[in-house]
């Protein structure tokens, strides 16, 4: 408990951070369009994002556990926060990834690549040519999920026959 009587964990702390004008001027229309403050709508996309990128708040979590988590978050994560093949890797692989989890350099260099690396690299991949698609991160995605035994994470139509449908 703080002096304050509240938990520690309910404890709101200050953060500063840097916005150019653009981006300070779009949270201050979508906030003023929403009619909330400011400062709700940062811990709002602070929540977000950590719901988003809950496996990497888990040690467990390692090696092809975080392919969906980096693959849905390719481009923006390149973007925004240049990653190395290097720091991704260690991220990735942790030291002491499970040798059925361990993700290969090649295979986490894809998700650094531009589309049209992406696109040549998977063309020159035999294991892959088999899933080509034109989306070239539906081709990524199902690469991986063949590859690593993921669990597919898009949705894929399903055939209901009337024998399992129950009104």
């Amino acid at each position: 408990m703080s002096s304050q009587g509240f938990p520690e964990s309910e404890k709101k702390q200050i953060v500063s951070m840097r916005l150019n004008s653009n981006d300070r001027n779009a949270i201050q229309a979508i906030a003023s369009r929403l009619f909330v403050r400011e400062a709700e709508l940062y811990r709002f996309a602070v929540n977000n994002l950590l719901n988003r990128m809950h496996y990497l708040q888990s040690l467990e979590c390692t090696g092809s556990d975080l392919l969906p988590l980096f693959i849905e978050f390719r481009e923006e994560l390149n973007q925004n926060l240049g990653l190395k093949k290097q720091q991704l890797y260690k991220v990735i692989n942790n030291g002491n990834a499970h040798p059925d989890k361990f993700v290969s350099m090649a295979d986490i260099e894809l998700l650094l690549l531009p589309l049209h690396q992406v696109r040549q690299r998977l063309s020159q991949t035999e294991a892959a040519l088999i899933f080509k698609q034109n989306d070239i991160n539906v081709w990524l995605e199902c690469y991986f999920v063949e590859k690593y035994g993921l669990v597919k994470a898009i949705e894929e139509d399903v055939e209901i026959t009337e024998g399992e449908i129950e009104i």
